[in-house]
């Protein structure tokens, strides 16, 4: 609705737009979840370049994706469960190998993926992101603890996305999410315990 007010087209629309091909239709889609979907990039992986990379593929992937996509779920539900994957499977790769050979973020548009969408000039995501003290210890904290743990973290308390949403990304029972969020931020405050020294408490 609130799209609506301001006369941009609903992401039900930008899909319809895009699979009747207006393929402008997709660099709105990218200008709306671009920059919700990098910071979560950077969040999950720690590394402005890897997190940029990250985000592109992506998009790719929900350029490709799109064509088939029915509407069973919300636009912003499709987004996040690809960059969830995305994620999970880049950090994964990275672990195993420390570096790999990704495809350039600035390969050039074909017809089965769009061209980079990313700003050149885009400040460094340790600035941008973990601006203080304590957002860098949850950072590391949130490093610490396994996959599982780590996302329903990142999709609750740092994107605020609602219980709902976090269950279809997920394909969880939305019990299933709380308690899983329950276990999370008790693991994560024990992490965050043995990090602070007694001066950090004490201020």
């Amino acid at each position: 609705m609130f799209l609506l007010a301001l006369g941009r087209s609903s992401d039900a629309e930008l899909v319809r737009r895009f699979q009747t091909g207006d393929r402008r239709a997709f660099n709105e889609i990218v200008l709306r979840y671009q920059d919700r979907i990098y910071r979560l990039c950077v969040r999950w992986l720690g590394d402005a370049a890897v997190a940029e990379e990250t985000a592109q593929d992506i998009f790719v992937a929900l350029f490709r994706a799109l064509p088939s996509f029915r509407g069973e779920a919300l636009l912003s539900t499709f987004v996040f469960r690809v960059a969830v994957n995305h994620n999970k499977n880049r950090r994964a790769y990275r672990r195993r190998r420390h570096d790999g050979q990704h495809e350039p973020v600035d390969a050039p548009a074909t017809e089965d993926r769009p061209g980079r969408q990313f700003a050149a000039d885009q400040p460094d995501a340790a600035d941008a992101v973990f601006r203080t003290q304590a957002e860098r210890l949850v950072h590391q904290a949130l490093d610490m603890l396994d996959e599982e743990t780590r996302q329903i973290l990142l999709l609750r308390d740092v994107e605020d996305l609602p219980y709902e949403e976090i269950s279809e990304i997920l394909d969880l029972p939305r019990g299933t999410v709380k308690s899983r969020l329950h276990r999370a931020r008790a693991q994560l405050a024990v992490v965050l315990g043995r990090q602070l020294a007694p001066e950090d408490v004490n201020g």
